[in-house]
């Protein structure tokens, strides 16, 4: 099975394929404490870093879509990671089946409305060719992942703790109308 990952472009972004060079960066990213304080909180060791990777780029094999590489432009690294996969999580008929949304930001990237880009490209692109529901996972103190789901849609289901955070969960009921 071979599928390809589309690019996206925008005025101040790309998203693309993640690429065998790209490793070394995603381990650094998911490595930095401050990227990991709203997910889990520790930092990632190369090993789950790679299995994560992996994953991704099976994600986009298997179901059509994925995790997008962002790379700011006139920037040559990777800047973080915005997209979809399915989580499989536990966490309920309400949240487990549809696809789940996530972005992430190198810390020198935040603030600076990238990641809101992101997601925003992101999303346009799922709601045109996958166009199902999309649900996402954030702590109720990451304020800006707040904003930028809601922006997009999202609305709070519940919250759930997830290896002993509390989490809330939002879902999207597919593409405006």
């Amino acid at each position: 099975m071979s599928r390809t990952i589309p690019t996206i472009n925008t005025p101040s972004l790309t998203l693309r394929g993640m690429r065998t060079e790209d490793f070394k960066r995603f381990a650094e990213i998911w490595a930095m404490p401050d990227v990991v304080t709203h997910i889990g909180g520790k930092p990632w060791p190369r090993t789950r870093s790679w299995d994560a990777f992996l994953r991704n780029a099976g994600h986009w094999q298997i179901t059509g879509f994925g995790q997008w590489a962002i790379q700011i432009h006139g920037s040559g690294d990777m800047a973080g990671q915005a997209g979809f996969f399915f989580g499989s999580r536990g966490l309920g008929e309400d949240f487990d089946p549809y696809p789940e949304a996530g972005w992430v930001l190198a810390p020198e990237y935040q603030g600076s409305g990238f990641g809101r880009d992101a997601a925003e490209a992101a999303h346009d692109w799922f709601d045109r060719v996958v166009a199902l529901r999309t649900v996402c996972m954030i702590t109720p103190d990451n304020t800006a992942s707040m904003r930028v789901a809601q922006r997009l849609g999202y609305t709070p289901l519940r919250d759930v703790e997830v290896e002993g955070e509390t989490v809330t969960l939002m879902t999207r009921k597919g593409p405006p109308t």
